[in-house]
């Protein structure tokens, strides 16, 4: 067992001579596996536990298992316990995805600051398998169909080769302690049906399951490499990038419409789905305006474009600002200050700063997303326009218009925020204070 595991780590790169790894313990017999192989190859470095606090006193002898083996083995030893069901009801996420976000990111706390290489975690082949069998089952993509990674983003899988009867033989010939969780037996967990039931069924067909359908994963893998070689290529033909929203060129796209595998590739890191990809292939077909919002982004057809964006929370439609100190406070207005006006004073060109009159500003104004019928009067100009027809001459997207703010004062519009000033309150030579206003990019 040593042997294969010093080869497995060898073949995958997984230690560079110097790194200091830190092993991440249950307490579970993968786990305590784990970490005395690391101890015998001299790499192990530290050990870190977490109780979740679900299972009460048995949480707590499973990290007086780790704590023990730590101290009688001199390895440097970090612990932490988390209030994990009350962390899920304030996210409105499960269990299972709670502790995962608790533990992984207390992990990279520890390694950051104590200078880890990686942390190691105690995945083995046949949790690879399910891992596999539980994506085909919920349906997935090529990605889901190879399974786990020997190494990413500091995580290293030392034991992913083997098998669990030979993780219980080597616990047994090495007499090492570990807590069992007896929420492994539990079948109403999908993963655990897999293991207890759908698994031995398999063998009784193929009696070398595991092997065989880890040898899939590991060519689902390589085969997902090639394919994501080929799908950056291509995104780089049709996707374009800038600060916050991702241009889809549409005739560039034609080419791939009726291939659903492509598309999928091409558009699942914005939440599309298997389900969703037929709703996508309508707003590319169909006319400007048309949408689709996946959870995580937007797909809004806009002429001959797809314009997709981060799906953010909404501030609200409007505001009522009191004082100068709750428009520093807007989540709109990166600053607001009031300057006097003397010899050497400069009005900005930059859009995102408004120089407005103070003298004809009254309090409380209100900044509020623009509606139809709104007018102002631009700066440099004497007529008033429609926002509408300011948007055209402009050629705003729908999804531009949609972000745009107003700020109004005694129901006159003052600023376009972040857009154009009203001419009624620009600065002019008897003006004696200006009020200057930064909006957040």
């Amino acid at each position: 067992m040593l042997n294969l595991f010093l080869k497995y780590i060898e073949e995958n790169k997984l230690v560079k001579k110097g790194d200091r790894i830190l092993a991440a313990v249950s307490g579970g017999i993968d786990s305590m596996v784990m970490t005395d192989l690391l101890l015998k190859a001299g790499l192990l470095s530290g050990i870190a536990h977490c109780n979740f606090s679900l299972r009460g006193k048995e949480s707590d002898k499973d990290e007086d298992v780790v704590r023990k083996y730590a101290l009688e083995n001199e390895i440097p030893y970090f612990s932490i316990r988390f209030r994990t069901a009350v962390y899920a009801k304030e996210r409105g996420i499960s269990i299972e995805m709670a502790a995962r976000e608790l533990r992984y990111g207390w992990f990279e706390t520890i390694r950051t600051k104590n200078g880890y290489a990686s942390v190691a975690v105690a995945h083995n082949l046949n949790d690879n398998i399910e891992t596999l069998l539980l994506n085909l089952i919920r349906g997935t993509g090529i990605a889901g169909l190879g399974g786990m990674k020997p190494s990413a983003d500091h995580i290293i899988r030392p034991i992913l080769f083997a098998t669990r009867r030979s993780i219980e033989e080597y616990c047994s010939e090495n007499k090492l302690i570990y807590r069992e969780d007896r929420t492994n037996a539990d079948v109403r967990f999908k993963r655990n049906k897999i293991r207890h039931e759908l698994i031995p069924l398999m063998k009784e067909i193929n009696p070398s399951i595991e092997t065989t359908l880890n040898e899939t994963a590991e060519r689902m893998s390589q085969t997902h490499d090639i394919v994501s070689c080929y799908i950056a290529e291509t995104s780089k033909l049709i996707l374009k990038g800038t600060d916050d929203q991702i241009v889809v060129n549409i005739s560039k796209l034609q080419p791939y419409l009726d291939n659903q595998a492509v598309m999928f590739e091409l558009f699942r890191r914005f939440g599309i789905t298997g389900a969703l990809l037929k709703d996508l292939q309508n707003i590319i077909t169909g006319r400007t305006g048309g949408q689709i919002i996946t959870g995580t982004h937007r797909f809004l057809r806009n002429r001959n474009d797809i314009i997709i964006t981060e799906e953010l929370k909404e501030v609200n439609d409007s505001f009522r600002i009191s004082s100068l100190s709750d428009l520093k406070k807007s989540p709109l207005i990166e600053s607001a200050k009031t300057v006097i006006i003397k010899e050497g004073f400069k009005i900005s060109s930059d859009p995102l700063i408004a120089f407005l009159d103070a003298g004809k500003i009254s309090f409380p104004l209100t900044i509020r997303k623009w509606k139809t019928g709104d007018f102002f009067y631009p700066f440099g100009m004497t007529g008033k326009k429609k926002l509408s027809d300011y948007f055209i001459d402009r050629k705003f997207s729908r999804l531009k218009k949609e972000k745009v703010y107003i700020m109004e004062s005694e129901g006159k519009i003052v600023w376009i925020i972040g857009e154009k000033i009203d001419n009624r309150f620009r600065i002019t030579r008897s003006t004696e204070k200006a009020l200057v206003l930064k909006a957040k990019n």
